[in-house]
């Protein structure tokens, strides 16, 4: 993912069903809110800069 984006992710364990995910304390996605896990790439292309 540091190539990616530049990132290092860290897994952070929950309960509940629970998956966000945040990036710099920004709320990128949330399956709770979606009801659904991310398509591939669409959280990385959030944290992605703009071309």
């Amino acid at each position: 993912m540091r190539d990616e984006v530049g990132v290092d992710p860290v897994l952070v364990k929950g309960s509940g069903g629970v998956f966000d995910v945040e990036c710099d304390g920004r709320l990128l996605y949330s399956k709770h809110k979606t009801g659904r896990f991310p398509e591939p790439f669409e959280v990385i292309n959030q944290i992605k800069p703009a071309s």
